[in-house]
Order: C-alpha cells, then structure tokens, then sequence
C-alpha cells in the first residue's frame, strides 16, 4: 500500500524472492536478457576522445536524440576537447592516456545506461543507426551487437596504402575469429557498438590499444554471450588523421589476437 507517498511493504525479503524467481526488475519489466518491449532502457553513448576538438561539438550533439546519457571519455587532450564536450551536455571523465582500451574499461565503469553505446569521435558514424544497433539487446537477442562496415559499405577504408593494410588486417582477424569460434561475423575492428551495461562490466579487459574491438568479442564469445551485427556505413573522418598507425601496432594486433582468440 501507499502510506503519505512511501511504500510500506510488511514482507520484503518475500516480495525480493518472488520478484528473483519471477526475474522481473525493479521497474517492472524483465531483465535485459529478455524481451523488454514495452520498458524503458536507459542508453549510454561513451565516446573515447584524443584531440578531437574540430568535430566533438558535432558529434555529441547528433547522438544526443538517441542517448539518455553521453560520456566523453578523454585521454588528454591539448585542444579544448573536453571543455567543448561539457558545454554541449557531455559529461567528461579522463582515462589516464591509456589508449583506446583504456577509455573502453573507464566507459564500462562510468556509464549509468542499461546499455553502452561506442561512438567514435571522428564525425564516421551515422548516430541515426543508434537504434538498430541497440534493439537486439532491448529485444534480449544478444549480449554485444557490432556495425559492420562491410555489411553498410565504408567511405573511410578505401583508396590509400594505409587503408588497404587496415582493412586486409580486419578481414584476416575476422576470418580468425569466425574460425575459432564458428560464427560469421563481416566485421570485428568496428568501433561502433552497443553491449549491455552489466555484460561488458563482467568481462575483463587489458588492451591498450584499438585491439580492444577485437578483445570484446572474443571475450563475449568465450563467455557465452551473443553477438548480432546491423550493416551501418562508415563516413570518412571529418578532420584530422587516425589515431591507428597499422604497421606500428601490428604486433599488439597479432599478440591480442593470439592471446585472446587463438588461445
């Protein structure tokens, strides 16, 4: 009953079993490894940032419909970043300058959504893909949901030497994962993905580097998650160059792809 707005409640540690058994969740609705169709899910978009002041302001802004929460994890920027971050909404954490990996783990700490969104900064996602890339986890189809770029064509990997090493290097790990754990995936060096909150925090995560991409869905996989992928394209980045240099961190590749995938 309801007692001047308070909830009196005479047998709480029998409502909290029922309410176990049941698997329903404080707001009612089931957990998000079920269906949740008609209940409201809290989404996160974290985006890692490094010197990305000529297309954060941009970029907060176009995933602001779709988010409930935006985080701009830093890693040091020297060019206003995270003071243009804040003034759009964002809310900024710092990750130390760990890498990539980094700002993924303090992500998974800080973010309040039932579901983690991974946005890069760059301006080379579409944000209106936000939905479809979150609706198998709202529909308890999966753990981890990846945006392939060869499934949605890409505008970024294309035309230079760099590009050419970047994409053969993706296609090769793919191939590898698909092999070792007997899926078909396009895709598995996309940044732009959505996990459930609580999924990612579970697993555990020690790339520095963009290997992270790679790391999660092993990862995933190994912990018996389920991994969908939505087709989006990838736009060619709005200003500035990569912070991927694919000869430089070709061994980190080859080493989180033995550690975490061969072995």
């Amino acid at each position: 009953m309801l007692v001047s707005g308070l909830r009196t409640d005479p047998d709480p540690i029998a409502r909290r079993l029922t309410k176990i058994l049941s698997g329903s969740t404080d707001d009612g609705c089931l957990p998000l490894d079920l269906p949740r169709p008609n209940c409201a899910v809290k989404i996160t978009v974290a985006i890692p940032t490094l010197n990305e002041a000529a297309t954060i302001g941009d970029v907060v802004d176009e995933v602001k419909p779709y988010a409930d929460e935006i985080l701009v994890i830093d890693g040091g920027s020297k060019d206003g970043t995270p003071d243009i971050a804040r003034r759009k909404g964002a809310r900024v954490v710092f990750d130390g300058g760990g890498g990539k990996g980094r700002a993924i783990v303090t992500a998974a700490r800080e973010a309040s959504g039932d579901i983690t969104v991974f946005f890069d900064a760059d301006g080379s996602h579409d944000a209106k893909d936000i939905p479809a890339l979150v609706a198998p986890i709202q529909e308890g189809r999966a753990e981890h949901v990846t945006a392939s770029r060869l499934l949605g064509g890409s505008s970024e990997l294309h035309g230079g030497f760099d590009e050419f090493l970047r994409l053969s290097g993706a296609a090769f790990i793919t191939a590898c994962i698909n092999r070792r754990f007997g899926i078909r995936l396009s895709d598995s060096q996309n940044g732009f993905r959505a996990l459930r909150t609580d999924f990612l925090r579970s697993l555990t995560l020690v790339s520095r580097h963009t290997t992270i991409e790679q790391e999660m869905i092993a990862k995933t996989l190994k912990a018996g998650g389920r991994i969908v992928e939505i087709p989006s394209h990838e736009h060619p980045r709005r200003a500035g160059k990569s912070h991927v240099n694919p000869v430089r961190h070709a061994p980190a590749y080859l080493w989180s792809l033995l550690r975490d995938v061969l072995l």
